[in-house]
Parts: C-alpha cells; sequence; structure tokens
C-alpha cells in the first residue's frame, strides 16, 4: 500500500498564519514554498550532530534559495534547551550578520524546536522561523502551535514565549531512523490529543499500533497528518491558551515534575506524559469521570510498552509541581478527562490530597509489577 500525499494545513495566529505540511513527500510538496521564504535572504540553519549526519541533505533546496547560508548547532536532547545555549546562538548571529529580515530554519526534533523558537523570537525582537521536525514527537506536536522555551533547574519550560513558526514542514520519511522508543513518546503526545479532542485519531492508533511502532510509513503519515489537524484547529481557537488549548496539557501537569525531579534527560518526555495521564486517570475516576475513556488509556499505554519509573522522592516532585508554569495564585491547574473526546482543564485540586495520592502512585510506577 503506498503511503497517502502529504497535507497542507494553515494555522491563523494574531500575528500572521503559519502553513503546515505532514505525511509521506511533505518536504518535496513544501519546497516552492520553503524556497519562496528564504529567498535572497540571510538563512541561519539550525540543527544538532546527530540529525545533520541522518538528515543533513533535507534543507537542499532551501539553502539554494538563499543569499547566505549560516550552520548552527546544538546538543541533542534535552540538554539542548539549556539557557546558555540559546544566548550562545543570539551571539553567534549577531557575529554572522543576521537581520531582521534574516531566516532561521531548524532541522530536529522537539528540543531542538523549543530552543529555535525561542532563539527566534528573541534575536532582534523577533525575525521568522521555519521547522523540519525530524521526530514523531515533534511532528505531531512540539513543532506546531508557537510555544518556545529553554529549562531551568527549577522546571520545564520556564522561560519561553508564543512565536508562531512561517513553516512546518512534517515528513514522514524522516521517521525512518527513529528508535521505537522515539516512536512511542511521539504516539504518547498524540494519543493525549486523540483522547480529548479526536476519537477518531485514538481509534486509528488503537488499531494501528504494532504498525505505528514498527515505524511503517503507511501507518504513520495519517497520524501525523490528523494530530497536525487536531492541534491546528485548537490553537486557531485559542492561540495562547486562554481556555480549550489547555486540554493539550494533559498528562503534563505531573509529567513535566516527573521530568525536573528525574534530572532533565533521564526520563523521556513522552515516557513522562505517558505516566502523567495515567495519574490524571486517577484522579478523574475519583471524580466519576472517563468511565469510557480510562479502560481504553490505560490498555493502550500498556500495549506501547512505557518502561517502570526510576526512583523518584515525593517531595521533589511536590515542589516541582508547585513551580508548573501553568499555575496560578490559586494553585496548580490540571486537565482531567471527562469522557471519550470531552475534557476540563484549570482544575485546581488540594495540594494536600495531591500530595497523598503521589506516593503510593510514585512506588507503584516504579515496581517492575505497577499494578496501576
Amino acid at each position: 500500500m503506498s503511503p497517502e500525499p502529504a497535507a497542507r494545513f494553515t494555522l491563523p495566529h494574531p500575528r500572521g498564519e503559519s502553513v503546515l505540511w505532514g505525511g509521506s513527500g511533505a518536504l518535496a510538496a513544501a519546497a516552492g514554498e520553503l524556497r519562496e521564504w528564504v529567498a535572497g535572504r540571510r538563512l541561519f540553519l539550525l540543527s544538532t550532530p546527530r540529525v545533520r549526519a541522518l538528515h543533513g541533505d533535507a534543507p537542499a533546496p532551501v539553502r539554494a534559495a538563499a543569499a547566505a547560508v549560516v550552520e548552527l548547532s546544538a546538543p541533542d536532547g534535552e540538554i539542548a534547551k539549556e539557557p546558555a545555549e540559546a544566548v550562545r546562538l543570539w551571539r553567534e548571529m549577531a557575529a554572522h550578520g543576521g537581520r531582521r529580515d534574516s531566516r532561521l530554519l531548524c532541522l530536529g526534533g522537539g528540543s531542538l524546536t523549543d530552543l529555535g523558537g525561542f532563539v527566534a523570537g528573541g534575536f532582534l525582537r523577533g525575525i521568522e522561523v521555519a521547522h523540519l521536525p525530524t521526530t514523531l514527537l515533534a511532528q505531531v506536536d512540539a513543532a506546531i502551535g508557537g510555544k518556545t522555551g529553554v529549562d531551568l533547574p527549577e522546571g520545564k519550560n520556564l522561560v519561553g514565549l508564543f512565536h508562531h513558526p512561517a513553516l512546518v514542514v512534517a515528513d514522514t520519511a524522516w521517521l525512518g531512523t527513529l528508535p521505537r522508543e522515539a516512536l512511542r513518546c511521539g504516539l504518547v503526545e498524540a494519543i493525549k490529543m486523540a483522547a480529548l479532542l479526536a476519537p477518531e485519531l485514538l481509534a486509528r492508533i488503537e488499531r494501528d499500533l504494532d504498525r505505528l511502532l514498527a515505524g511503517d510509513a503507511t501507518a504513520l503519515g495519517p497520524v501525523v497528518a490528523a494530530a497536525a489537524g487536531v492541534k491546528a484547529a485548537v490553537v486557531a481557537r485559542d492561540p495562547e491558551e486562554r481556555g480549550e488549548r489547555a486540554l493539550l496539557n494533559f498528562g503534563h501537569t505531573l509529567g513535566h515534575a516527573l521530568e525536573a525531579a528525574a534530572g532533565f534527560g533521564a526520563l523521556a518526555h513522552g515516557d513522562a506524559v505517558a505516566w502523567g495521564i495515567r495519574f490524571a486517570l486517577d484522579l478523574a475516576r475519583e471524580r466519576g469521570w472517563a468511565a469510557d475513556l480510562a479502560p481504553r488509556l490505560t490498555a493502550l499505554l500498556d500495549r506501547l510498552g512505557v518502561p517502570p519509573l526510576p526512583p523518584l522522592d515525593g517531595a521533589a516532585v511536590l515542589a516541582a509541581l508547585q513551580r508548573d508554569k501553568k499555575a496560578t495564585e490559586a494553585g496548580v491547574r490540571w486537565v482531567l478527562p471527562e469522557r471519550l473526546g470531552q475534557g476540563r482543564w484549570g482544575i485546581v485540586l488540594p495540594p494536600a490530597g495531591i500530595a497523598a495520592r503521589l506516593g503510593p502512585f510514585l512506588a507503584a510506577g516504579a515496581a517492575p509489577a505497577r499494578g496501576l
């Protein structure tokens, strides 16, 4: 079976419009728009050593249209999101003659697009950026919607801004080099949005999970395109997360705290979100919600093979929760599912109740026989 052709979406936002391409052959389909975007301008091309070795030829059509190309590099993984990395890149861009109409093109995964978007948004008070996301997590979520940020020791993405990319080109051909762990993490991000916003996408993932985890291009293409379309629609309605867009944080409140407590890079983001989804399901069931959804998501996460949690200090996780960037003066805000295709955001729960549940949850999650 041949892969479905790439899909094109537009995402309107307060400062203009993002063009999104997703699926098989997306790079070839978007080549003309990419060349027009960079034509005659200085192009800063940001990637990592590992991605450049695998996909360094991908930007070739864009390079040819630029007046000059400056190669920039960042570390692989979450370590790229150090504030010092952003400062180093700003200085390199200034030293190489960056101007307000220069362009930044990011080739890599979600950590790189988070960093690159932040760098573009801050340099000269904002230059245009485009993303060529090379991981499933970035293609279905991280590269879309304009959220950018870097980490602090106190928490994930605590410094950031909204800076929407001009283009996102998610070609599923790049996913063929990903290990199973990276595919699993990307699928968690697709599952979190499908559960609350796109039941038909959840059913597709359940049906095709084995093929998706095996990196089957014909299975991945429709999931990438559908997830991109779902996220684009939500962001268009709520570009700066003042309401409905918060549903996309399902599983992330505890997930980010787990990452911070484990030490950034020790726990994969998608795996942390998977555990955050399990905890949110527990909270929802205590309220009599998600009776139809909880068994399906639990079974799906089991099939994904998410590894046990590392040993974590409950006090450290609670402290990270309190510093969550979505918290208000009223407290930490949670996203909980009510039923398939419907959730609630902005739910503030008593810290004492969360603390009482967290210890047993962490202990069970770290056990070989999880029991959750």
